[in-house]
């Protein structure tokens, strides 16, 4: 007998990868938590029954998480780590020995628990002595932040149950008043390609660009995440993703990426024109 793990994507659209073993599944007080051995893409991990991390293609998120801001300002000190509870995030962030502190807020201390115990080469550095690891609410931990941090990175679910509170326009003005003068927030940004992430992506951007003077999205073919097509945004005080790149000093840290580069950075603003319409629009 065959197994195979699907996702409904959409109404109308499913994603399905065949399955050797059902490895973990259990409810937390949030949502519920299913690791998969998949012949294709290695282990995988679901919440609520939506991918958040396969071996096979974390790398590309995670760089593009983390990489993209790192090569705009090298000198970031203190980071921000809101969710992220597989760890991908703050094991690429600590691959920067510059990198004092990284403070990482998750809600569900299951996912990292589950992510130390069946994804060790994306988890390893949730117990690194730099990383400030908390289970609380992120919305909650923003409140009174003020001029705290060189980078805050959203890496949440979608915007639904547990996620929901990360999308809003009190929760972005908080973390506005945490960043440093030369802050950047990046946030995960939905897909453009269906209706319903598209609105979400919309939404997010709008709200963004009436708290932050610099606003702009990007993009990441990541193949399990829905349509294969990902987008996520870069908002700053003060610094913009492409007139501001310190390519020469990013490269001169020699980090080995899988995915990102200084001129993929260039070419990841560079949005289908349908994408840049949507924005401009602020409608689907």
């Amino acid at each position: 007998m065959e197994l195979w793990y699907t996702e409904e994507q959409t109404d109308n659209v499913r994603l399905s990868l065949k399955v050797k073993n059902h490895l973990f599944s259990d409810q937390s007080d949030f949502q519920k938590v299913d690791v998969f051995e998949t012949f294709e893409y290695g282990r995988l991990m679901t919440l609520d029954g939506l991918v958040m991390v396969t071996e096979k293609d974390e790398f590309i998120y995670h760089d593009m998480i983390v990489h993209t801001a790192m090569a705009v300002n090298p000198a970031i000190k203190n980071v921000l780590v809101i969710g992220g509870g597989d760890g991908g995030t703050v094991r690429e962030l600590m691959r920067y020995k510059h990198i004092e502190r990284a403070d990482m807020v998750e809600i569900d201390q299951m996912v990292c628990d589950v992510a130390r115990d069946y994804f060790p080469t994306i988890s390893g550095d949730l117990d690194n002595p730099r990383v400030n690891l908390s289970y609380e609410d992120g919305v909650a931990y923003m409140k009174g932040k003020e001029n705290m941090y060189d980078l805050i990175i959203i890496d949440s679910t979608d915007p639904v149950g547990p996620g929901e509170g990360l999308f809003t326009t009190e929760f972005y003005t908080d973390c506005f008043n945490a960043l440093t003068e030369n802050g950047i927030l990046v946030n995960q940004n939905e897909s453009p390609v269906y209706e319903q992430f598209a609105k979400e992506a919309i939404r997010a951007n709008a709200k963004l660009r009436k708290i932050f003077p610099i606003v702009e999205v990007y993009s990441a073919a990541i193949p399990t995440y829905p349509s294969g097509f990902w987008l996520f945004g870069f908002a700053s005080k003060k610094l913009h993703p492409i007139n501001d790149l310190q390519a020469d000093t990013w490269n001169s840290f020699g980090i080995k990426t899988k995915y990102y580069n200084t001129e993929l950075h260039k070419g990841a603003f560079a949005l289908p024109s349908y994408v840049k319409e949507y924005i401009a629009n602020g409608t689907v």
